[in-house]
């Protein structure tokens, strides 16, 4: 069905079948009607509660994302670089494509700062400690996020690199007490295409009633 896609359709199912993560980005303005819009997107989503703990911090200083950058390369060098040289493709990859994602990564290490816009998706702490459930409010509104970026032809990808240097990656973004960040989402006009996500079959990833029975049908 994806070499089926049309990139320039914009109906739910074909958005949802062609937002790839976008890491090569222009450097061009983007107009704040569009970043309204995805931040409208952003705050449709599901909520637990509907207590909206999330807030949203939008930069575009290039002091501040430089500031960042420093630690986010730092987190490619030491962590996410070598782990991913001494990775095998994923399902529905292979050398060649996973080479190019290689590429597209460390692309998007030396010109995060370059990203005309970030938006970074944060929660304001609640009255328990951070678990497997904290970010349940928040990542369905970086994935509506994602999906309207892409509905207006603009590239974007979640990224949490930050994160392996959290506090002074916070710090940088002058992040107040009580408030953390969940992902930062670079957005900017795409250098490349968009085009069919890269997953394996449905197949190696649900099961029926118990775990590793086939789903019958797929």
């Amino acid at each position: 069905m994806a070499a089926d896609i049309d990139p320039s359709d914009t109906d739910i199912f074909t958005i949802l079948h062609t937002t790839r993560a976008m890491r090569r980005l222009k450097p061009d303005p983007v107009p704040d009607e569009l970043i309204h819009k995805i931040l409208r997107a952003g705050i449709a989503a599901a909520n637990g509660g509907n207590i909206q703990r999330w807030r949203f911090l939008v930069v575009k200083d290039p002091e501040i994302k430089k500031a960042v950058q420093v630690h986010y390369k730092r987190a490619f060098d030491e962590i996410i670089g070598p782990r991913y040289a001494s990775s095998a493709p994923p399902p529905g990859s292979n050398a060649e494509k996973y080479h190019r994602q290689h590429a597209a990564v460390e692309y998007l290490t030396d010109h995060f700062h370059e990203a005309p816009v970030w938006i970074v998706a944060c929660q304001v702490d609640g009255d328990a400690p951070p678990n497997r459930t904290s970010g349940a409010s928040i990542y369905p509104a970086v994935q509506n996020m994602l999906l309207a970026a892409r509905a207006l032809g603009l590239g974007a990808t979640l990224t949490t690199r930050h994160l392996l240097f959290e506090k002074e990656s916070e710090a940088a973004l002058g992040l107040p007490d009580g408030v953390h960040s969940y992902a930062i989402v670079p957005i900017g006009w795409p250098m490349g295409r968009f085009g069919p996500v890269g997953r394996g079959a449905l197949g190696e990833f649900v099961y029926q009633d118990r775990w590793g029975e086939p789903l019958p049908g797929i």
